[in-house]
C-alpha cells in the first residue's frame, strides 16, 4: 500500500514538473512573438530615422535626457527588486516576497508616471511628423507593457494571501518575473535609440 501510494505521489510530482515546464515554454514563446514586435519597430524607427529628412519636428532641436535617464535607472532597478521577491518566496518568506513586490510595483508607477510627466510636456503631438508617430508608438507600447506588469504583479501579490497557494509551484511568479525583466530590457533598447541616439 505504501509502495503504490509513494508511486502515485511521485508520478503526481513529475507530472506537476511537466506541467510547470509546458506553461514556461508556453510563455517563453509568448516573450519571443512580442520580442518579434519590438524588433519590427526598432528595425523600422532605424530605417525612418536614418532616411527621413527634418527627423525632428519644427521647433523641436531634441529630447531632454535627465528625467528619462532617472525613470530608467528606476525601473531597470526594478529587476532586481522583483528577482529579491522571487527569492524571498523560494525561502517561503512571505511578507519580503510581499515587500520586494510592493517596492517594485511602485518603481514600475513612478516610471509610469514620469513617462506621463514627458508626454504632458512635450512640444510636438502624435501627428508631428514621423518621428513623433513612432515615438508615441514605441514609448506607448512600451508603457503598456509596463503597466501590464504592475497588473500581474498586483495579481501575484493578492494570490499571495491566499493560505498554502504558494508551497509547490512559482509558475505565475516567474512568468511575471520574467516578463518584467523583458520589459527592462526592450526599455534599455528604448531607451539608447531614442534619446541617446539623437
Amino acid at each position: 500500500m505504501d509502495s503504490y501510494i509513494n508511486s502515485h505521489e511521485l508520478h503526481h510530482t513529475e507530472h506537476s514538473h511537466d506541467e510547470e515546464g509546458n506553461k514556461m515554454f508556453g510563455f517563453i514563446v509568448f516573450l519571443l512573438s512580442e520580442s518579434v514586435i519590438f524588433l519590427s519597430f526598432f528595425a523600422g524607427y532605424i530605417i525612418y530615422k536614418t532616411t527621413t529628412p527634418n527627423w525632428l519636428p519644427a521647433g523641436v532641436s531634441g529630447l531632454e535626457v535627465k528625467e528619462p535617464a532617472i525613470n530608467t535607472v528606476v525601473l531597470v532597478a526594478s529587476s532586481f527588486v522583483i528577482y529579491l521577491a522571487e527569492r524571498a518566496l523560494q525561502r517561503h518568506d512571505l511578507v519580503k516576497f510581499r515587500l520586494f513586490l510592493v517596492a517594485t510595483m511602485a518603481m514600475g508607477t513612478y516610471f509610469l508616471v514620469g513617462q506621463a510627466i514627458e508626454w504632458n510636456g512635450l512640444e510636438f503631438g502624435f501627428t508631428s511628423g514621423v518621428f513623433g508617430g513612432t515615438f508615441y508608438l514605441l514609448t506607448g507600447f512600451h508603457g503598456l507593457h509596463v503597466f501590464t506588469g504592475i497588473l500581474l504583479q498586483l495579481i501575484i501579490l493578492v494570490r499571495s494571501f491566499i493560505p498554502g497557494n504558494y508551497d509547490t509551484g512559482h509558475f505565475g511568479v516567474n512568468a511575471t518575473s520574467l516578463f518584467w525583466h523583458f520589459v527592462d530590457v526592450i526599455w534599455i533598447i528604448l531607451f539608447i535609440l531614442i534619446y541617446v541616439w539623437q
